[in-house]
């Protein structure tokens, strides 16, 4: 079996002007067309004064201004369209980098989130791919300074062999001059990418975690640890700055001795009549006109570099390897629900045995919270255990798809977020309908009766317009309405007040009647409404029973459930 060729950078450019390739190649066309009338105009200008002008024909003077407004006309109309083209290439490249990134971080299997903050995939989602989607805005005006180049070239070769060579020959060293001097530049964007990157996952998990800080007095040490990172990413761009103004100041000056070379020469040749005064007026003409393609050349350039460098962040993403494999294996259908894990070791767990019949209600309390997160990564398969199996029905997961794994194992993470929309849309999640006795059971009902449209209002991005007890209870009542085989929940009631908590533990119990149900949890409430309670400590089963005999006999559960 063969692996897929690991995707770099280049391949990121390379489909994003593919992509695109229409779109670039009529801008191309057009942004050549304007920078070869712009280098028509000197020339133009020229043969008037040689023909015209020393002539002193007035029909002749006519003609040649009809066909200088000719050019201008057509120059000012293939920049406008070409830039128009070239835009929208830029904006639709970057809008399918932005898609392919969405589904590889939503991939089912998983891999992306390893390692990276979401601030920071956020940020190579939007800035990152806006800078690759670029390249299409930039190629056609590196294209059309090569045409205006060209157009200058073959201008000057027909007034003078050495000036048109001057120009032919002495294009590409600067090019590659340019490009020499752009290796510094990508170098340092790629820091400044990455460390702004970083910056903006740390804002946004201490925005996310705001109301924890300040409840645990931590807000001086995130303030910290953000300045620390914002002044990392502020002295990354600063250095990219000044790499940036390098970078054009030296290629400005390359581009002005250039210039000023081939006015030297035209000089000497007009000077000595080995061209006339309206080819001389060309020529100076042309070696001001010279400045514009190379300043492009210098934009692209710079361009180029930004976009290799975020095309290279881009593809780490897209490679990723996945979290789990695929499985070909099938669960029931309908599946009973029973649950056993058989000595699984996965970060906190060691060896852990534990087994929950179809249709039970377990409690699970964890001494370590860390153990809770590796215990919900295994249940719902967001990753395989390194030693020990999981197994739903006698199916080990590892074996089977994991969609087809989410369809009957649901695990409720603790910090689920709501999307924008009403109230019934979120506790839907893409139904057809809210289940009877889902509101009442999660009290999401009375959620609604203090809304002023009830379930029809409306509820902003991550469900910022409700507190933080109403949007656990929102997201519960959305767990309980997809009505899983299998469902876990983490840690559903810690924003609620007592009375709500005992009215929620005892609608879960009610409405998950029949249905495997699993609450990690230190919730009293909860876990007295529980069929049987497990302690794991140091990644071990070590107590089961009921919530009230575990209570009287172990001292650590009372520890964990009542300190």
């Amino acid at each position: 079996m063969t692996t897929a060729a690991a995707t770099t950078g280049r391949d990121v450019l390379r489909r994003a002007v593919s992509g695109q390739r229409g779109a670039v190649t009529l801008s191309s066309i057009l942004a050549a067309a304007h920078q070869g009338g712009e280098a028509l105009v000197p020339v133009v200008i020229g043969v008037v004064i040689d023909h015209a002008v020393a002539d002193s024909s007035v029909l002749t003077l006519l003609t040649w201004l009809g066909v200088l407004a000719v050019v201008f006309l057509v120059l000012s109309y293939s920049y406008r369209f070409g830039a128009r083209a070239a835009e929208r290439a830029a904006e639709r490249a970057a809008h399918d980098i932005r898609l392919s990134l969405s589904r590889r971080v939503l991939h089912s299997r998983g891999g992306t989130e390893t390692g990276a903050l979401a601030g920071e995939l956020a940020s190579i989602g939007t800035s990152d791919a806006r800078r690759v989607g670029m390249i299409n805005a930039t190629l056609p005006f590196g294209i059309s300074a090569l045409a205006g180049l060209v157009v200058s070239a073959v201008a000057l070769l027909r007034m003078s062999v050495p000036l048109g060579l001057l120009v032919l020959l002495g294009t590409p060293p600067l090019l590659l001059l340019a490009h020499l001097i752009g290796k510094p530049l990508e170098k340092r964007s790629e820091v400044e990418q990455e460390r702004a990157a970083h910056a903006s996952g740390v804002a946004a998990d201490l925005v996310a975690g705001l109301r924890v800080l300040k409840g645990i007095g931590a807000e001086p040490a995130a303030v910290d640890r953000y300045r620390r990172t914002s002044r990392d990413s502020l002295l990354a761009t600063v250095r990219a700055a000044r790499a940036q103004a390098w970078h054009n100041g030296a290629l400005l000056a390359l581009t002005g001795i250039f210039i000023a070379l081939v006015a030297l020469v035209g000089g000497n040749l007009a000077a000595n009549g080995d061209i006339s005064v309206g080819d001389l007026v060309a020529a100076v003409g042309l070696a001001q006109f010279l400045q514009t393609p190379f300043s492009i050349f210098a934009w692209v350039n710079g361009q180029f570099a930004q976009a290799r460098a975020s095309a290279g962040r881009v593809a780490t993403v897209l490679d990723s390897p996945l979290a789990v494999p695929e499985g070909s294996a099938s669960l029931p259908a309908p599946a009973a629900g029973g649950v056993e894990l058989s000595r699984v070791t996965h970060g906190k767990l060691r060896e852990l045995d534990l087994s929950v019949p179809a249709g039970q209600l377990l409690g699970v309390v964890t001494v370590d919270p860390a153990t809770a997160t590796d215990l919900l990564d295994c249940l719902g398969r967001f990753t395989d255990p390194g030693t020990g199996t999981v197994r739903v029905d006698a199916v080990d997961l590892s074996t089977v798809d994991p969609d087809r794994v989410r369809e009957v194992v649901l695990v409720a993470a603790h910090d689920a977020d709501l999307f924008e929309g009403t109230l019934e849309e979120n506790v839907r999640a893409g139904g057809p309908a809210v289940p009877d006795g889902v509101l009442a059971a999660a009290a999401a009902d009375e959620v609604a009766s203090t809304l002023p449209s009830g379930t029809a209002t409306a509820v902003t991005e991550r469900g910022r317009s409700l507190s933080g007890g109403q949007r656990q209870r929102v997201a519960l009542a959305r767990a309980l309405a997809a009505d899983t085989p299998v469902l876990v929940l983490h840690d559903p009631t810690t924003a609620v007040d007592t009375v709500t908590e005992a009215r929620i533990a005892e609608g879960i119990a009610e409405l998950r009647c029949g249905r495997t149900t699993i609450v990690v949890t230190t919730s009293p409430a909860l876990l007295a409404a529980t069929d049987r309670v497990v302690l794991l400590d140091e990644g071990r089963v070590v107590a089961e029973g009921e919530h009230a005999g575990l209570v009287r006999e172990r001292a650590d559960y009372r520890a964990a459930v009542l300190s």
